[in-house]
């Protein structure tokens, strides 16, 4: 079952065609901008919406 809340280590690898090590960097840093903004963060996993907007300019307007 794919969770559309969050985007996982190995999906973002695949995504951005990285290895898995250098994809847990990445949302370890994306983690800690959320926990900055004040944010609860689960480790290897990150918000769809945060990560979508981070690498591909999806943010939504209101």
């Amino acid at each position: 079952m794919k969770n559309d809340l969050f985007v996982t280590a190995g999906e973002v690898a695949q995504d951005l065609g990285v290895s898995k090590p250098f994809a847990y960097k990445l949302v370890r840093q994306m983690n800690e901008e959320l926990k900055a903004k004040g944010f609860i963060t689960i480790a290897g996993r990150v918000s769809r919406k945060y990560y979508e907007e981070k690498f591909y300019g999806m943010a939504q307007t209101n």
